[in-house]
């Protein structure tokens, strides 16, 4: 009776009201459904500049509200009741996130804009408390563990079909249409290719998986491939690196190849190519190949340092980030105003011909080289910490686990992770939901399977989630 007395009198607003109930309901008395329907929403959410254009402030909408209501709630109930799982809560993962979030919240109170900083701040814990702390006690039951990516996949997969379709209105292989035809639901199509390429590990180890039905695999199956030929048409090369980089690392792990080994071959490596740089460089700038529609000629691009934009578009990038960190090395210049404040630093022989000043093409383009900028050296070793602990405990836990379906999860969920950790030395994404729900909740799983999985003993996870 009330909404028809709003409607009549245009105030549509009013309607929004039921919803919001539904949310406090689900906030309150089961928080995981809310978090799990959160993760479905995420591949269609859309930020706010989208739909209004020239506003001073941006988030995702309907995710990013639902996040911050559940930061609250969160901190709320670790107040309160005290009982959340101190095996997690003191986790080495655990504790190497609180020293991040500190330092963060150290540096936006140095920062030269405080409120960008707290903003990015706000928005880091809410997707930590949600993706991180949350989903692993989701995760104390194991089939939560699928049911988390396979719900970001039908609406990844409604993207996919929205992308696919816009993009052959320019033409499969347009290159250029690529970069745009994911809009609005991912600003660009790095952020899309990285996602898809986290998803591809996860699914196919659900492949392997024995105790799954011929309907399960058949779905499974289907959405590999629409996902790859996705990754394919996104003309991502950083994604395409990272999901080589992945099969490398697979290989490693599956053959149990000895760390000894490995460290040996990367110091070769390296060894060999500070003794040739000079002439490894030359090489590279002799490759004028730029982006191309032609799958060979794209991948021959990625190597191309004397004329592909993109390419010397990041260099310029990573270039002006460093100036920034020499001036403030410490304190850094504050979490999120990297892309306010490194205009200044770049050089006229650098820039190219999609260089701004504006501070509207993106940040720093990595996700280690950003926050040596924007929080100095301990920002970026925090998060560097984070992510290789990450990967030794995936590792540790595939080691270990007795269960086979562990065992094969726990590798397919690392992996995944790895892809993220190879794309960002070239792009960053970790302030957007689309790809902070895929990150932290890859993390959330390993912890969960190291705290509550590998040791194979009897599940309690219906109690504990009760």
């Amino acid at each position: 009776m009330l909404n028809a007395y709003f409607l009549i009198n245009e105030k549509y607003l009013f309607t929004l009201l039921p919803f919001g109930l539904l949310v406090i309901f689900f906030a309150i008395f089961a928080l995981d459904k809310l978090v799990l329907a959160i993760v479905f929403l995420t591949p269609i959410s859309i930020q706010l500049k989208e739909l209004i254009p020239g506003l001073d402030f941006n988030f995702s909408i309907p995710t990013e509200p639902l996040l911050a209501g559940i930061l609250i709630i969160f901190i709320f109930k670790l107040v309160l009741d005290k009982k959340f799982d101190k095996k997690i809560l003191y986790h080495p993962i655990s504790i190497l996130i609180y020293i991040n979030i500190f330092w963060i919240f150290i540096t936006s109170i140095t920062s030269t804009m405080p409120l960008v900083s707290f903003k990015f701040l706000l928005s880091r814990m809410w997707f930590i408390a949600t993706f991180y702390f949350i989903a692993t006690q989701i995760f104390i039951n194991k089939q939560n563990i699928h049911k988390y990516y396979w719900l970001y996949v039908p609406t990844l997969i409604i993207v996919i079909a929205y992308t696919i379709n816009r993009h052959l209105s320019f033409g499969l292989y347009d290159q250029e249409a690529a970069n745009f035809v994911c809009n609005p639901f991912y600003t660009d199509h790095t952020s899309y290719g990285a996602v898809l390429a986290m998803l591809i590990p996860v699914i196919v180890g659900y492949l392997f998986l024995k105790n799954k039905s011929l309907i399960k695999r058949s779905f499974a199956w289907t959405a590999l491939v629409i996902i790859f030929t996705a990754l394919i048409l996104s003309y991502t090369r950083a994604a395409w690196v990272s999901l080589v980089a992945a099969i490398i690392v697979f290989i490693i792990m599956y053959f149990k190849i000895k760390f000894r080994l490995v460290f040996v071959v990367g110091a070769s490596i390296l060894t060999l190519f500070l003794v040739f740089r000079t002439d490894i460089i030359i090489y590279l700038e002799s490759n004028n190949q730029d982006s191309s529609a032609n799958i060979s000629k794209h991948l021959e691009s990625i190597y191309n340092i004397s004329s592909d934009a993109s390419n010397l578009e990041r260099i310029n990038r990573w270039q002006s980030a460093f100036r920034m960190f020499e001036e403030k090395p410490i304190f850094g210049w504050g979490p999120g105003t990297y892309m306010f404040k490194y205009a200044p630093f770049q050089l006229s022989s650098e820039k190219t011909i999609i260089s701004t000043n504006s501070g509207d093409m993106g940040n720093a383009h990595s996700e280690y080289i950003g926050p040596l900028s924007e929080s100095g050296v301990l920002g970026s070793l925090t998060f560097l910490l984070i992510a290789i602990y990450a990967m030794y405990t995936g590792v540790k836990v595939y080691t270990k686990a007795r269960d086979q379906e562990i065992k094969v999860m726990s590798l397919a969920i690392t992996l995944g992770l790895f892809t993220y950790l190879v794309h960002g030395f070239l792009n960053n994404f970790l302030d957007t939901d689309k790809v902070s729900s895929l990150f932290w909740g890859f993390i959330a799983m390993i912890v969960a399977i190291d705290v509550y999985h590998t040791n194979n003993k009897k599940e309690d996870g219906a109690k504990k989630l009760e």
